[in-house]
């Protein structure tokens, strides 16, 4: 997993965004992409970035000038705990050797299907469909007022100039970097969940575009905290990165909306965004850049029209890295960012081909297709970058077997760190005296990887020989150069980005690749899949359901699946029949609701075990209030002392004082890394309004709903404060209601929660 940690306060407004990035691929960073043509139209791009056509990619001849171009990521969330201002990219020399800066991320309405500011906390909990809806930080993009010792062009905001916050930092900086280009990056991880939807027509393509344009490029900002209006940011942004992650597929954060038709929708909405850029950059004598994360996974690049994209963007900034990780908690140990697939690699090859993952795989499929995952291939290497990640994975409990802990068991993900604050997870500034320790930096030749062992812990991620391979590859390729993400992970000598943008703006003394990798003929296994359908069901106290529980060969032959669930809550009983059947056939999962069940969404995990391993598939069951119209909330007033059916983060309790009514109320622990969240999940009757009504104690306690619906309020007060949150239901009618507060900011209360 790759942790990137926006934290969202301001004086009256408050908010968090953690985005966890998991699993092969799901990079939390975006990328960015420029013209090709266009290059020697961009002044700040530089003489190291000299175009190819794709005739001029051969392995044997470098390009001693290619490859030079520097993008880097800028969190949104980089001036709270590391305050790493924007002022620092100018005193610490960065912003002289970047080509494109990637400002991220910026997140889609979930309402109304456009771009949009609002300060809101994204949930943390990943399992959350509804994590990132309606979340966002317009207090840090324009709110936030700087010190003069803090500005980059060393003087104080006030309190009446148009805008403030990170966006007139940019703009600042621009001031003293003009050839520095600038985007603003549309989704990640946890913001992709809407891009199918924007995508699918026409209509909603030019809607979603045009409202972007006009809120980042035209800079009409809506007014909020005292700054915006119109055209308050006009000027700062060059255009926009797009980071869908991911179509077509189910791989991205849960609860994502995805289509078939993702593939060709992405293809218009790419040309949308070109078209209404070019136009706006014709009217005012601009280059407006397109640009795009893009994945390094053959599973996942399979979904894009390689051969078609590349006339829009500018760059593409392919993510190769986050490749393995510690979500493989007990091993085996893995790199996350392979240049070449090496022979030794112990991991799974991705179905339905016999490759595994490597940046070079990656690179080839974009540039010249592979047929075993039907890509096309096609997109011209003078538009790629690979990914540089400036943070690392790693586990403990490592054994340093043959080679230094490299593919070695583990006892599970390494130790979080103060900053990251997540298990298996490291900025580059967490772990000195370890990747900086040459005793302790080993170099794997068949991967062209760094890696990092200390005798119990094992980590992946850059070092100098693995930076100079990479950037010997691009120039070897005809590559544009190399995105970074992200800046907020450098130490204060920026060690990783200074050595990056040097390798990267010098050229290979020679091109030459590694002995390749064997393909081994695939020995068939017995193996085996499970499903269910329908995937979800809604049920009312004193009702039941059934689905279907299928199974089938993968491959090899039969074998005998028992099947089993769990994940029931109180009151529900879930039961198979047959409980043992023969890969290929199916039994009939049935539900049963009791009156006591308590309304809320359970997911009930499937498991089929046979002989070759197990299988999952997950039924998300849905108990409706017992009030017919849906709006009873359980436990609104905690009188039954304990919290079910609310969840809370760490800490969070149900106390005997203060009370608002009754005998129990909620106390709310915020930390310096949580808002100390408690929520419950509610189906209410749909495309209704209701009003959310609930009372307070404490500093920045706020209340909200999230989901099918997206409102909120807050308060800060000593006594109690009654506090109601109007919205509307959408078809579902599934809401997700909650309360927090804000970090280290002290315990918040709530009591005698209703919905009316």
């Amino acid at each position: 997993m790759a942790l990137c940690i926006q934290v969202l306060p301001s004086p009256s407004l408050r908010s968090v965004f953690v985005q966890l990035v998991k699993g092969p691929f799901v990079a939390a960073a975006t990328s960015a992409a420029l013209v090709l043509g266009a290059l020697t139209a961009l002044a700040g791009l530089g003489p190291a970035a000299r175009s190819a056509s794709v005739t001029d990619i051969q392995p044997a001849a470098a390009a001693a000038t290619s490859g030079g171009v520097n993008i880097a990521y800028y969190d949104q969330w980089s001036i709270y705990g590391n305050a790493f201002y924007p002022k620092a990219l100018d005193t610490r020399g960065i912003a002289g050797k970047l080509n494109v800066l990637n400002y991220s991320f910026e997140n889609i309405d979930p309402t109304n299907l456009t771009c949009f500011e609002s300060t809101k906390a994204a949930s943390t909990d990943e399992t959350n469909p509804s994590a990132g809806d309606g979340a966002g930080d317009a207090y840090a993009d324009y709110q936030k007022t700087f010190a003069a010792g803090d500005a980059v062009n060393g003087t104080a905001d006030v309190w009446n100039q148009p805008i403030a916050g990170t966006f007139n930092q940019l703009k600042e900086l621009k001031a003293k970097y003009p050839n520095l280009k600038i985007v603003a990056s549309i989704g990640g991880w946890t913001y992709s969940k809407y891009f199918s939807d924007v995508a699918a027509t026409d209509a909603s393509r030019k809607k979603f575009v045009s409202s972007c344009i006009d809120m980042f490029i035209k800079g009409n900002l809506p007014v909020q905290g005292g700054f915006g209006g119109t055209g308050t940011a006009a000027g700062i942004f060059d255009g926009f990165d797009l980071d869908w992650e991911y179509p077509g597929v189910s791989s991205g954060h849960v609860g994502n909306h995805y289509s078939t038709a993702d593939k060709a929708n992405y293809t218009a909405l790419m040309a949308e965004f070109r078209t209404e850029l070019d136009a706006y950059g014709t009217a005012n004598s601009r280059k407006m850049l397109l640009t795009a994360a893009l994945p390094a996974g053959q599973d996942k690049i399979e979904q894009i029209e390689t051969n078609k994209v590349g006339s829009y963007l500018d760059y593409a900034n392919i993510m190769t890295y986050d490749m393995h990780g510690a979500w493989d908690a007990t091993g085996p140990t893995n790199l996350q960012d392979p240049l070449y697939q090496s022979a030794d690699d112990p991991s799974t090859a991705i179905s339905p081909g016999t490759e595994k993952y490597s940046a070079d795989n990656a690179i080839s499929a974009w540039t010249n297709g592979d047929s075993a995952y039907g890509i096309a291939g096609g997109f011209p290497a003078s538009k790629l970058t690979m990914g540089y990640p400036l943070y690392y994975r790693g586990w403990t409990g490592v054994p340093a077997g043959s080679n230094h802990g490299l593919y070695q068991s583990a006892t599970g993900p390494a130790p979080a760190r103060s900053t990251s604050a997540t298990a298996g997870i490291a900025y580059y500034k967490e772990l000195g005296g370890i990747v900086d320790n040459s005793a302790d930096t080993f170099y794997d030749p068949k991967s062209q990887t760094n890696y990092f062992y200390t005798g119990s812990e094992f980590w992946t991620g850059l070092g100098s020989q693995a930076i100079q391979a990479k950037a010997d590859y691009a120039h070897c390729h005809g590559l544009a150069g190399a995105m970074m993400y992200s800046l907020l992970d450098l130490d204060a000598n920026d060690t990783l980005f200074n050595q990056i943008a040097t390798a990267v703006s010098g050229s290979a003394s020679s091109c030459t690749s590694p002995t390749p990798t064997p393909t081994p003929t695939p020995t068939p296994a017995n193996d085996f899949s499970v499903a269910v359908s329908p995937s979800s069901g809604s049920v009312a106290p004193g009702g039941s359901a059934s689905a279907t529980v299928s199974t089938a060969v993968t491959s090899g032959s039969a074998q005998t699946v028992s099947l089993t669930a769990s994940g029931a809550p109180s009151g529900v009983t879930v039961s198979l029949s047959p409980t043992s059947v023969t890969a290929g056939s199916s039994s009939t999962l049935s539900v049963s609701v009791s009156s006591s069940a308590v309304a809320g969404t359970y997911p009930i995990t499937v498991t089929g075990t046979a002989a070759s391993g197990s299988h999952s598939t997950t039924y998300n069951l849905t108990v409706t209030s017992s009030s017919g119209g849906g709006t009873a909330l359980s436990n609104g007033g905690f009188e039954t002392g304990s919290l079910s059916p609310w969840a809370c983060q760490t800490g969070g309790k149900v106390v005997p004082t203060p009370v608002h009514t009754g005998s129990y109320a909620v106390d709310v622990v915020p930390t310096s890394n949580t808002t100390g969240e408690c929520d419950q999940n509610v189906t209410l009757s749909p495309n209704t309004s209701h009003t959310l009504t609930a009372y307070v104690q404490g500093n920045y306690a706020y209340v909200g709903v999230s989901g099918g619906a997206t409102a909120s309020t807050w308060a800060s007060g000593t006594g109690w404060t009654k506090l109601t949150v109007p919205f509307t239901t959408d078809s579902t009618g599934k809401v997700t209601v909650y309360i927090h507060g804000w970090y280290a900011q002290g315990d918040v209360y709530g009591d005698d929660f209703t919905i009316s």
